[in-house]
């Protein structure tokens, strides 16, 4: 079970947000906002957030820059993680991966199944480590972002979570 150390300092990191979606703006984003406020109201900083369409070579372009960028350490991604042929975040992030955190999506299904039942099945929510940076791709609902963000990415994404986090191990994510 995964506790909060009291006495462990918070250590914010840099996260940019992407919400993948041909029928978004800025306005009718509640995922991408929702993920943007949750980050801030825990001592984070958001460095972007962008509005994308699914295409498969802007998400790309987008993400490569991101991961190139060292200020940036984790991105997080909503949307184009269903069975459609719009749906393509998987394949638009997966070859830029150097590690896929297998996990994520495992256990996102898992608690999602709580929820929706079988229905899970059709989610593709993926994670891998790219270039230093923590990349988390979930679905576009806000549903599926609160439960993303509750039961996995808020304490894996705060550096006093134990018996470990993510925190604690960037700046030993590119050693060679």
């Amino acid at each position: 079970m995964s506790r909060t150390q009291d006495n462990a300092e918070f250590l914010p990191v840099s996260m940019a947000v992407l919400t993948v979606s041909d029928t978004r703006a800025d306005e009718t984003d509640t995922s991408g906002r929702y993920l943007a406020e949750q980050l801030q109201a825990l001592g984070h900083r958001l460095v972007e957030k962008c509005i994308l369409p699914d295409n498969i070579y802007q998400m790309r372009a987008l993400v490569s820059r991101w991961i190139a960028d060292a200020g940036i350490q984790v991105v997080l991604i909503t949307g184009g993680t269903g069975m459609t042929g719009r749906d393509i975040t998987p394949e638009a992030v997966l070859p830029l991966f150097d590690k896929h955190i297998a996990g994520f999506g495992e256990l996102f299904r898992m608690l999602s199944y709580q929820d929706i039942r079988s229905a899970t099945i059709q989610s593709r929510a993926v994670a891998g480590l790219a270039n230093g940076t923590l990349i988390f791709c979930m679905p576009g609902s806000t549903g599926a972002c609160t439960l993303a963000w509750q039961e996995i990415l808020q304490a894996q994404l705060d550096s006093r979570t134990q018996p470990c986090n993510f925190i604690n191990l960037l700046p030993r994510l590119t050693e060679r």
